[in-house]
């Protein structure tokens, strides 16, 4: 008996004394992040959210064994958030999916609608073919070769991971959960996310695409929850990096009972390293954040923030004056020259030795 099937569907239950901590430590991670992130400043914010919406959206194809380039992705993503023109190199599946992946996000006080999922699915098959077969796109699944399955193996040895509702149901189903996501207040947010995403793919209403739609519902309900479009963590990153867990706790999920407080543990888990895997990649923007906080009335020119920006965008920091012209585009003298007005206020320290291959670091990190 699959989770659909069950008596009371889809009343879903959970053991709140279970949940209560890892949420309260979800929570607390999540605040820190947003919090550190504030303090980045307009354009290094912006920075944070390229790098995360890329990842979303290169991630999330990634898991159903779509490939997407993740420079052309940045690149549109950098276009649809007003910061570049476009690139003529982006081709349409990007940019369909990324103009999906930003509508979840950006537009997160939209009402969810059956058109909006109609177009978040056509996004993803712009041609209408899925390799070399075609995709009903903008409709429900219809069944007509044979109830949909999630199945693995070879012909002959399949096995069947999950059958969804009956295509005859998907009206009422969708109806349905449409009405519950339209309320907002309950439950908790983070664990409305989680019975979201669960809730979607088990009605799994369309011939392909499924997963990726869920994952954007996944990042509507996100974003709801936090009040905000902006998005500096990436979820679906997560999912791809712990996706046989994914599946196993899918199934193991969808083939049970409506108490599904071992699916929310494993979604606030998942959730909480995702926003951790957020600090480290954000370290980086915060550390030059506080550099040119620190040294904000000190004058530098544009060669030096530049050389500077660059250096800190790196994990070894040390530069030599040879490297420093390198950087700069500029001759060794005259990186020298930088240098040493960068050493006499400070903002450069000369590290122990000496000669041609002297070497300097920010004295701030």
């Amino acid at each position: 008996m699959f989770l659909w099937e069950q008596p009371g569907w889809p009343r879903f239950r959970w053991q709140a004394s279970r949940l209560l901590e890892p949420l309260a430590m979800v929570r607390f991670k999540q605040g820190r992040l947003l919090g550190g992130m504030a303090r980045l400043g307009a354009n290094l914010s912006l920075d944070a959210q390229i790098e995360a919406l890329t990842a979303t959206a290169v991630k999330s194809a990634e898991i159903e064994g779509e490939v997407l380039d993740p420079s052309r992705v940045r690149s549109s993503v950098a276009y649809r958030l007003g910061l570049a023109p476009a690139a003529t190199s982006v081709d349409r599946q990007t940019d369909d999916f990324v103009a999906m992946t930003l509508d979840a996000t950006d537009n997160f006080r939209a009402p969810l609608t059956a058109r909006r999922l109609f177009g978040w699915q056509a996004a993803l098959f712009p041609s209408g073919f899925s390799g070399p077969n075609r995709v009903k796109t903008g409709a429900w699944r219809d069944d007509l070769d044979g109830p949909m399955q999630v199945v693995s193996g070879q012909a002959g040895h399949r096995r069947v991971h999950f059958q969804p509702p009956p295509a005859q149901r998907l009206e009422a189903e969708i109806r349905q959960f449409l009405d519950w996501f339209g309320r907002t207040d309950e439950p908790e947010g983070l664990l409305r996310a989680g019975l979201a995403h669960l809730w979607f793919v088990t009605i799994h209403p369309f011939e392909d695409g499924n997963g990726r739609v869920a994952r954007a519902v996944t990042d509507l309900a996100l974003a709801q929850s936090e009040g905000s479009g902006q998005r500096f963590y990436s979820l679906s990153s997560q999912i791809r990096q712990e996706r046989q867990d994914y599946y196993e706790m899918l199934e193991q999920t969808q083939k049970g009972g409506l108490d599904v407080t071992d699916w929310l543990l494993w979604f606030l888990g998942c959730f909480s390293r995702a926003i951790e895997a957020a600090e480290v990649a954000g370290a980086p923007l915060t550390q030059k954040a506080d550099v040119w906080r620190r040294y904000a009335r000190e004058p530098v020119t544009e060669r030096q923030m530049n050389v500077l920006n660059q250096l800190m965008a790196e994990t070894g920091r040390e530069v030599t004056a040879k490297r420093w012209a390198a950087l700069g585009q500029c001759s060794v003298p005259t990186a020298q020259r930088d240098i040493n007005d960068l050493l006499a206020r400070g903002i450069l320290r000369r590290n122990p030795g000496g000669s041609k291959n002297t070497s300097y670091e920010i004295s701030a990190l």
